[in-house]
């Protein structure tokens, strides 16, 4: 076996590689009780059980008068409207021979047993006329058919959206109990990296990965713990590391991870803890670096800007996700779309190509990719809108189905 294939043999398959990460989590396990206006993005630590029945009432769906059926024994039937009943008020009851004018959302008043819509009916003076009989039970909506008092209507591992509050609230929930923010170190190793607004010098970039990483970060929740940019040396290195290690749940490093002479974090985290995962068989990202510094885990992405973005979305996001105490599946899903390229079967790891999803003449969803695969462009990430997935040693025409990860499935 050739010296190339024995590297490429050494490599992680990418779905390895992931299933052995989230082996490997632990999850958070100390929680706070927040407001519900203050837990939005946070991770129920706690399920949520109703405290009423919803809706709390027979209540009525429409607009309408509200009859017993017993009095509608044929069309164009006359009935004296005895009571007025909007939201917030509550009727008598329906006397034979009776209707009552009611509103979206009040009570139905004791001894009425259908809504009849107002579309249908007629006034004249102090009677309406019933054009179209209801069926009964029309236009009702039954105390507790939504939520029954008691009923479990959020489970813990629950990350909270607009309508995760909402639900709550609307069975009288003030607070909620959640998983407390996961702490994540971060750092950038480079000597020729300086920060936005500073002057470049020669040999010099200014440092992107800082802010990427935060800002994804800071998407999910997490409370950041920003440590700079490190010393290209072995003894910063360390010490940046211990100190991180200290500090948060999680350590994340950008840069130093491959094999180079100024590649400090993997001989690092091997004095200070152990290396459990190094190489992915994925372009871009292949140098992904997973262990733990004493019992803190750590994972190190190749400081080439696109990596750094495809390998904190792929691999790191996810197992913030279970650590943060999320439930389900916190992989990201593709969806199926047709490829606007074309790609030979030459490459043996898996690729995550910078693709921009567009509708076609047909309304079809078709991807086409930036014509710059270099990890270094990271305006590609920008003028994409999501990763197409390109399987190993497959070739892929114009036309053919490919899978599409769309940025929506990797930055919440």
């Amino acid at each position: 076996m050739g010296d190339c294939d024995s590297h490429q043999a050494q490599l992680k398959p990418v779905d390895e590689a992931l299933a052995f990460l989230l082996d490997q989590v632990k999850p958070i396990t100390q929680h706070e009780t927040l407001a519900l206006d203050e837990s939005l993005g946070r991770v129920l630590a706690a399920p949520v059980k109703s405290q009423v029945d919803v809706p709390p009432w027979d209540n009525s769906a429409m607009d309408g008068f509200a009859v017993n059926s017993n009095d509608l024994q044929s069309d164009d039937v006359r009935l004296h409207v005895a009571q007025r009943i909007p939201a917030g008020s509550v009727g008598t009851s329906l006397e034979t021979g009776t209707a009552a004018r009611i509103f979206t959302g009040a009570p139905v008043p004791e001894n009425a047993d259908a809504v009849v819509i107002q579309e249908v009916c007629r006034i004249d003076g102090e009677e309406v006329v019933i054009m179209e009989s209801p069926a009964i039970g029309a236009n009702i909506r039954k105390a507790g058919e939504d939520i029954l008092q008691g009923e479990e209507i959020l489970p813990a591992g629950t990350r909270l959206d607009p309508q995760h509050l909402g639900l709550a609230a609307s069975v009288g929930v003030a607070e909620l109990t959640v998983f407390r923010r996961l702490k994540v170190a971060v750092f950038s190793s480079g000597d020729e990296l300086v920060m936005p607004g500073e002057e470049l010098k020669a040999g010099q970039i200014y440092n992107s990965n800082q802010f990427t990483l935060s800002g994804m970060l800071q998407r999910l929740g997490c409370e950041v713990i920003q440590l700079g940019i490190v010393e290209d040396t072995f003894e910063a290195t360390c010490d940046a590391l211990s100190r991180a290690a200290e500090e948060a749940d999680l350590v994340l490093a950008s840069g130093g991870v491959s094999v180079g002479e100024e590649d400090h974090v993997k001989p690092a985290v091997e004095r200070l803890g152990s290396l459990e995962l190094w190489k992915i068989a994925s372009r871009p990202g292949k140098p992904l670096a997973f262990g733990y510094i004493g019992e803190t885990p750590f994972m190190g992405a190749p400081g080439n800007p696109v990596s750094l973005f495809v390998t904190f979305s792929l691999f790191a996001r996810p197992f913030i996700l279970r650590m943060q105490g999320l439930s389900g599946e916190v992989r990201p899903k593709p969806v199926s779309v047709i490829a606007g390229f074309e790609k030979a079967a030459t490459d043996k790891r898996q690729e995550y190509a910078r693709g921009r999803l567009e509708l076609n003449g047909q309304g079809q969803a078709v991807v086409k990719l930036y014509p710059n695969r270099s990890s270094g462009v990271l305006s590609s990430v920008v003028w994409a809108n999501g990763l197409a997935v390109l399987p190993p040693l497959t070739a892929i025409k114009p036309g053919d189905p490919v899978d599409f990860i769309p940025y929506n499935e990797l930055m919440t």
